[in-house]
C-alpha cells in the first residue's frame, strides 16, 4: 500500500459510501459464516411520481432495523405511518426476524411507536427540544405470521 491521505467532507458521495461498506463486508465475511444483509423500502409516491413518504430499513442476522420513516405533512394522521409499520413488520416476519428496532428523538414519534408495540430499550439524554434520543425495539414472535393484505390506511 502506498501513501495514504485523509480527506474530510460533510457530503460523502455514494461511490465512497459503497466502497466503505465493501471494506466492512470484507472484514465481516472473514469472521461470520454468512452475510445476511438485505435492504428494504416502502415508497409512497403521489400521482406525479414524487416521493411523499417512505420507510427505509434493512434486515441483518435476525433483526430488522427501521432506519427512516418519513411522511410529508399532508399524509400525517391519515394512517399511512401505521400502514408502513405493519408492512415492514410483515416483511420482517417473512425474513424470520426476531425483532424490529429503530431510534427516535423526543420531538419525533415516540408515542406513535409505543402505540405499535415498541418499547424503549435505551436513551441518551441531552438538551431539549432534541433529546432524549430513544432506542426502541419490538420483539416478534416467530410463530405468528400476520401478513398485511390491504395497502391503503383504514378509514376512521
Amino acid at each position: 500500500m502506498g501513501t495514504i491521505s485523509l480527506h474530510e467532507t460533510d457530503s460523502p458521495g455514494g461511490e465512497d459510501c459503497a466502497a466503505a461498506l465493501e471494506i466492512l463486508r470484507e472484514f465481516t465475511r472473514a469472521r461470520v459464516p454468512e452475510l445476511d444483509n438485505h435492504d428494504y423500502a416502502l415508497l409512497l409516491k403521489d400521482e406525479h411520481g414524487v416521493l411523499v413518504g417512505a420507510l427505509i430499513g434493512l434486515s441483518r442476522w435476525g433483526g430488522f432495523l427501521i432506519d427512516i420513516l418519513a411522511l410529508s405533512e399532508p399524509l400525517r394522521g391519515q394512517g399511512w405511518g401505521t400502514v408502513l409499520l405493519e408492512r415492514a413488520e410483515a416483511e420482517a416476519r417473512r425474513r424470520h426476524c426476531h425483532h424490529l428496532r429503530l431510534d427516535t428523538y423526543a420531538f419525533q414519534a415516540k408515542a406513535f411507536y409505543e402505540s405499535h408495540g415498541f418499547t424503549v430499550i435505551g436513551q441518551i439524554d441531552g438538551p431539549a427540544p432534541y433529546y432524549p434520543h430513544y432506542f426502541m425495539m419490538k420483539p416478534l414472535q416467530s410463530d405468528s405470521l400476520h401478513p398485511v393484505l390491504d395497502v391503503a390506511p383504514r378509514s376512521r
